[in-house]
């Protein structure tokens, strides 16, 4: 993208002013979505946003991002820099209007963007006020200019520092502990949002460096010439993949609507769905995906009819035969989109259903005529998806008929507890009779319900729903959670609302924990982002010492334990150390003390912060592909800390 010279249209006069800034630092949370770590992460977006809107303008080609020591960010990019002259309302600089007024910005009115993801024009504006301070810096006209700024009020007027033939804005921040419950950036987190926001944006580059630490600073970065088509090739890095050339298409309507569209279908048994508008990422949907997902059920419908896929008897293609194994991005851009709620999750502009499913209808239709051998694989997958689902459906019923016909009963199993209130329910998943049992008799009735697994449940990413039915602990788990599966899984009915997966610690232990997280984001994944799955944490150690008793949860705490104890030695009479291997080892008193009792247990909470490397990760590790498995181990394999053979 070739870089223009500041433009004329981008000046005071293209700054609109709303409101002022004293909403944000009161309600934090209606701007940025919280003061957790998902708001903190947030001020980076809304900065580094600003600059890819330059770049979207054609007006800049690098942004960098720097980590800096003391939790400073510093978001650097090449536009036109904000403006610094007067502006004739506010009669303070253009530059201070936009950092100290909600709603001041050149995506409101004007010319100064014809498409923007900053959309509710809070951007900088709302970092400023939650930022302890603030420093822009602005290059343009030919000088160089600075503004300090602390939690949202100017320090001064803006000063001129010397001549500059650049253009660009830096914005240097520190967020403000008085808002932000932990300040605690992740470098994995940065890097993934910046690595998609160069993808949506080919040929920009973004640049990110962490100088937090003294020992060196790490650094990255990111450039796509491919853009979003490279982006579905990524992937799908390592799955069998059906359509060899991945479907790309882009088509720009008037009043500067773009659609864009790149998709390819591999051989796993779930869809991968990214959509964005202006270069956000709207987890929700919205109107963009409802058109794609429409236009490509019936485009593939009337193909496989036309040639003899589909029989006129057949059962007509549904929305999950044709999504399952696809990977797509839809990315839209538009003027003054609608999104539901602040954190722009939903795109609600009703008419980018049309723009997306004319787009399909001309370019997908075109692409399966043009490509035979692609489309006669594409076509292959989604009937056999047919075909496994009235299997599924057949299997899945017989499953859930079982239950209601047995006058709803639960596995012979469970265990379950009193209480009928699922919000104050819980269920331990263990492993094995042994612990089991001792689960049973160490548990509050009233509240925890125990299903004991017999031995190792099956790997659900090779194989498909009909296949999984067969399973008797999976049956039996489906049956305990009330809620369903599949077309028929109903989140409300879910009968606990903590789901507590309980392994020993041992290579067994982690390996059926894998296999349940599998199985939850294959087919549960609402149940792990409504927040009720858990990872229980027993105790790893019974330290006794005479009356003295201690039990610890890692070889760091055993060692600090033994310190504090006076003991030298491991070794020493004076003191008893029990390695558990697994929870049957424990009387139902301990587990009860240690790993069921809310008032003294540890729960892991499983949570997904990038549900497209989630669906790597399980892909490579669960999957039945060897290579990348053994790669990724082979990788890894120092990290180890304590390897139990």
């Amino acid at each position: 993208m070739a870089k223009k010279s500041a433009s004329s249209a981008y000046n005071a006069s293209a700054i609109t002013v709303l409101e002022g800034l004293e909403p944000v630092r009161k309600r934090p949370g209606m701007y940025i979505g919280g003061t957790g770590l998902e708001g903190l992460h947030h001020l980076i977006w809304e900065v580094v946003d600003n600059s890819i809107d330059e770049a979207m303008a054609g007006h800049a080609t690098h942004v960098i991002v720097r980590l800096l020591p003391d939790n400073v960010i510093s978001v650097k990019d090449d536009g036109r820099g904000i403006p610094v002259e007067k502006h004739s309302k506010t009669k303070k600089s253009t530059l201070e209007t936009v950092l100290t007024v909600l709603h001041a910005g050149g995506k409101f009115g004007g010319e100064g963007y014809k498409v923007s993801g900053g959309l509710h024009g809070v951007g900088v504006s709302v970092v400023n006020a939650l930022s302890e301070y603030l420093e822009a810096a602005v290059e343009r006209d030919g000088g160089k200019f600075i503004q300090k700024f602390k939690r949202g009020a100017s320090q001064g007027d803006v000063k001129k520092l010397g001549k500059s033939n650049a253009t660009g804005t830096t914005i240097t921040f520190k967020a403000d502990k008085e808002i932000f419950q932990e300040i605690a950036y992740s470098w994995t987190k940065i890097l993934q949002h910046l690595r998609q926001q160069a993808y949506l944006t080919p040929g920009v580059r973004i640049s990110i460096t962490d100088e937090r630490n003294s020992d060196g600073k790490k650094s990255y970065t990111f450039y796509f010439e491919g853009g979003i088509a490279s982006y579905v090739q990524q992937l799908n890095l390592g799955k069998d993949v059906k359509n060899e050339e991945i479907f790309y298409a882009k088509r720009e309507y008037e009043d500067d609507r773009m659609v864009e569209v790149a998709m390819q279908y591999t051989d796993a048994y779930t869809d991968q769905i990214l959509t964005f508008a202006n270069n956000i990422h709207t987890l929700e949907g919205g109107t963009h995906l409802t058109g794609f997902r429409t236009a490509l059920t019936r485009l593939i419908n009337d193909y496989a009819r036309k040639n003899g896929f589909l029989k006129e008897k057949d059962d007509s293609l549904t929305a999950d035969d044709v999504n399952e194994g696809l990977t797509a991005i839809v990315s839209v851009k538009l003027r003054e989109p609608q999104f539901e709620g602040q954190t722009k999750g939903k795109l609600g502009t009703p008419e980018m259903r049309g723009y997306v499913n004319q787009m399909m209808a001309e370019a997908f239709a075109m692409y399966l005529e043009e490509h035979p051998q692609d489309a006669r694989q594409i076509m292959g997958k989604v009937t056999l998806a047919a075909k496994a689902r009235l299997a599924a459906r057949a299997a899945r019923d017989t499953v859930l008929r079982k239950g209601a016909l047995d006058g709803f009963a639960l596995p012979g199993k469970l265990a379950d507890c009193s209480e009928k209130d699922a919000a104050k329910s819980e269920i331990f998943i263990v492993e094995g009779d042994s612990a089991g049992g001792s689960c049973k008799s160490g548990r509050d009735r009233k509240f925890q319900a125990i299903l004991p697994l017999r031995g190792k449940i099956l790997n659900v990413e090779r194989a498909r729903l009909d296949k999984m039915l067969q399973n008797n602990e999976i049956k039996a788990l489906i049956i305990a959670m009330g809620a369903g599966i599949g077309e028929e899984m109903d989140i409300s009915k879910l009968r606990y609302h903590r789901i507590i997966i309980a392994t020993d610690a041992d290579v067994d232990g982690s390996h059926i924990r894998t296999l349940l997280l599998t199985f939850f984001f294959r087919y549960f994944q609402p149940m792990i982002t409504g927040g009720y799955l858990y990872i229980a944490q027993p105790p790893l150690y019974k330290i006794q010492k005479g009356k003295e008793l201690h039990f610890v949860y890692t070889d760091q705490e055993k060692e600090a334990v033994l310190k504090k104890m006076g003991v030298k030695d491991e070794g020493s009479a004076e003191v008893k150390i029990q390695r558990y291997k697994g929870l049957g080892e424990m009387n139902p008193g301990e587990l009860w003390d240690t790993t069921m009792d809310p008032a003294n247990r540890i729960l892991k909470q499983v949570t997904i912060e990038d549900i497209s490397d989630a669906d790597h990760m399980f892909d490579v590790l669960m999957g039945s592909e060897v290579a990348p498995r053994k790669k990724w181990i082979q990788t890894h394999a120092k990290a180890v800390e304590n390897l139990d053979i």
